[in-house]
């Protein structure tokens, strides 16, 4: 079956869906989501979005802070340009209708006057200002609710829910039994799509397609991240031709709730930025003993703070204690993480939250310029999944969803002019419909089911945190083996969702490894105990990765 629109939007977190918002002006767009479309890294934000609005803070402030946590790498450029765009981006929800707090609840914004209005502004770790923009502590989620209500009453988008991606198109694809090859000098043409509810692959055609699909969270055993979270974009991507750079540099959360019955559940940076403490199971603090700014250090530092305490007294948690503040002022600032903490019988009013690291944020990706435009011509990468370079080493944490919504700014600014004048697509050689000839319905789930256990725990163990030249070796040959039976078994067997997803994180825990192995010093979100120095003369500079030339 082959489905033809103007715009192919892969993915439906806030990068994706204001996306298609401002897309559908220009023509027929179409979103494919691989769950519903309200499950998304977006809907799961707690803290908020930074950008400029206090009077004691400034632009510059807000891009030193920026810098200052991508340790060396960030492209000034690129953070200058979010940093500046983000208050209007902020401006333009608040006209979608979405609701932010508010210094005085009952004022409202005085459009006559060209106010803004008065934004309860939130403090985190990392930034020097308060200047963390949020609803409550549901940020992701009141704004993801207003998007797609505009994307469902948009009579240009067509929404496909439970539809996963399997492969870009490309105009040289060339494909036997699912198995793709391309060259690097490419124009994307669309991507094939795999209808979860009818178990068919379909062919959808587009000039420009974006993808959107988040981050790969998944990848390791404990994660910040929902289920759908698997690296998709960043596979695809790579699968294609597109280049991609410093995905050793994975963002651990410091805190996420430790509970036999807690599945991905994040306690906000924001708790810390409120007055919240760590402290170790005999109630000591410890992060005075790593950094100068205590708990409101980046999220690197604490991360491997933890990790250390962990090791030394051989405890499975520490605790974030916020239980000193007023209860009321709690409960007002984090009803949700209040409500949900209840359900576990935790009462963080009262007493100490347990938590450990857990891995949340790819700093690295797709790489993509200052429009969100990839090396194939008419492929676009935001979000999450993008590598635009200002984040760095180590993302400050709330610049993603600002990142986010600048980025579909600008992709949208260049797709509306790519659009007028794509390449002349009659010229070109149609794309190939799925081939699953020879295929059979697979009798060994179990391969599936162990192999992504597998890879989750040797990521987590030799890949986390805390790396080694040999942790990283026998990582390194343990996805070797695996890749051979992925690309066997995907071969021989007609394709489902568990063998897309496991196939991208196979792939994605690869590149993850390359980029950890290539990089010989410690650098933000990378740290090697064989390297344990920065070294700016030798390795200041992006870690570069593409696929070999399949001829």
């Amino acid at each position: 079956m082959e489905i033809k629109t103007d715009f192919l939007i892969i993915g439906s977190g806030v990068a994706g869906l204001t996306f298609a918002i401002k897309m559908a002006e220009f023509g027929r767009v179409a979103i494919v989501t691989k769950r519903g479309v309200m499950d998304s890294n977006t809907s799961l934000a707690q803290g908020g979005i930074a950008s400029v609005f206090g009077k004691l803070d400034s632009f510059d402030l807000h891009i030193q802070d920026t810098l200052a946590s991508g340790d060396g790498l960030c492209n000034r450029e690129v953070v200058e340009m979010v940093v500046k765009n983000g208050p209007d981006r902020i401006r333009e929800l608040i006209d979608f209708g979405v609701h932010f707090n508010l210094r005085e609840k009952e004022r409202l914004k005085d459009k006559s006057q060209n106010k803004d209005p008065e934004l309860d502004l939130g403090q985190e770790g990392g930034h020097s200002q308060k200047r963390i923009v949020h609803a409550q502590d549901m940020t992701g989620r009141e704004i993801a609710t207003v998007l797609v209500k505009h994307v469902k009453n948009h009579e240009h988008i067509t929404l496909y829910e439970n539809h996963i991606a399997v492969d870009l198109i490309t105009c040289s694809t060339r494909m036997k039994r699912g198995l793709i090859t391309t060259t690097h000098e490419d124009y994307c043409l669309g991507a094939y799509i795999l209808d979860m509810q009818t178990n068919t692959v379909k062919t959808f055609c587009a000039p420009i397609t974006l993808l959107a699909t988040g981050g790969a969270g998944k990848v390791y055993l404990y994660t910040s991240n929902p289920d759908v979270a698997t690296g998709d974009g960043i596979a695809m991507g790579y699968r294609a031709g597109a280049t991609v750079a410093n995905l050793e540099f994975v963002q651990f959360h410091p805190t996420c709730l430790y509970h036999p019955e807690a599945k991905n559940f994040l306690i906000s940076e924001a708790v810390r930025g409120e007055g919240g403490i760590l402290i170790d199971s005999a109630g000591n603090r410890f992060m005075g003993r790593y950094d100068s700014q205590k708990d409101l250090a980046c999220r690197d530092v604490v991360a491997r703070a933890i990790d250390s305490e962990l090791k030394k007294s051989g405890d499975d948690f520490v605790f974030l204690d916020i239980s000193h503040k007023n209860s009321e002022f709690v409960k007002d600032r984090f009803p949700n993480l209040y409500k949900k903490c209840l359900t576990f019988g935790i009462d963080m009013t009262k007493e100490p939250i347990p938590v450990v690291p857990a891995a949340h944020y790819m700093c690295g990706g797709v790489v993509t310029d200052m429009f969100g435009r990839t090396d194939i011509r008419g492929l676009y990468v935001i979000g999450e999944t993008a590598c635009t370079g200002l984040h760095g080493a180590n993302r400050l944490a709330s610049n993603s969803l600002i990142e986010a919504l600048v980025y579909a700014h600008t992709a949208s600014k260049q797709a509306a002019e790519d659009i007028k004048a794509p390449l002349n697509l009659e010229s070109m050689p149609l794309p190939p419909l799925w081939d699953e000839v020879g295929t059979t319905d697979s009798d060994e789930a179990i391969m599936v089911s162990h192999n992504w256990d597998e890879i989750r725990r040797f990521m987590w163990n030799y890949v986390g945190i805390v790396r080694s030249n040999k942790r990283l070796d026998r990582a390194k040959r343990r996805i070797e083996n695996i890749q051979k039976e992925i690309q066997e078994y995907y071969q021989g067997f007609k394709i489902s969702s568990d063998l897309i997803e496991l196939r991208n994180i196979a792939t994605v825990a690869e590149l993850i490894i390359r980029c950890a192995r290539h990089r010989k010093e410690s650098r933000g979100l990378h740290f090697n105990i064989e390297y344990p120095y920065r070294d700016d003369n030798r390795w200041k500079k992006d870690t570069i990765v593409r696929r070999p030339f399949i001829g």
